[in-house]
């Protein structure tokens, strides 16, 4: 169990330095702002978690010890946006739309609430 907590920690570090490096790269070679480097982060993420996920499904080699450190770890820490379109397609796959639909709108609209909650509470502290 140690061993997985290594694997998805380590993953996670590399993933977010693999982050970083892309948004500044992003942002200085398209002079944009953070939602653009964040928006290709994002994509960039949800294309190696689709590889990923199908590879895995396939029977790719390394099994869950790739799942913990590339999955996991790695997009995770790159991207926690993959994870979300995972569990948004694997609810798709089990032929739950309603659930995904659910799943995916209170995702979204639960995260921009909870940031407003935060942004504002502590805005009103100063």
């Amino acid at each position: 169990m140690a061993y997985h907590f290594i694997l998805v920690m380590l993953g996670g570090a590399v993933g977010a330095g693999a982050r970083f490096a892309v948004g500044q790269a992003l942002a200085t070679r398209l002079g944009s702002g953070a939602a653009t480097a964040t928006l290709m982060v994002n994509i960039i993420g949800c294309l190696a978690m689709g590889a990923l996920a199908a590879w895995l499904a396939r029977g790719g080699s390394g099994g869950e010890a790739v799942r913990l450190f590339v999955g996991v770890g790695l997009l995770g820490g790159f991207t926690t946006f993959s994870a979300f379109s995972l569990d948004g397609w694997q609810l798709l796959e089990r032929g739950e739309p309603g659930a995904a639909l659910a799943y995916i709108l209170l995702s979204v609209g639960g995260a921009l609430g909870a940031f407003a909650v935060g942004h504002f509470a502590v805005r009103s502290l100063a």
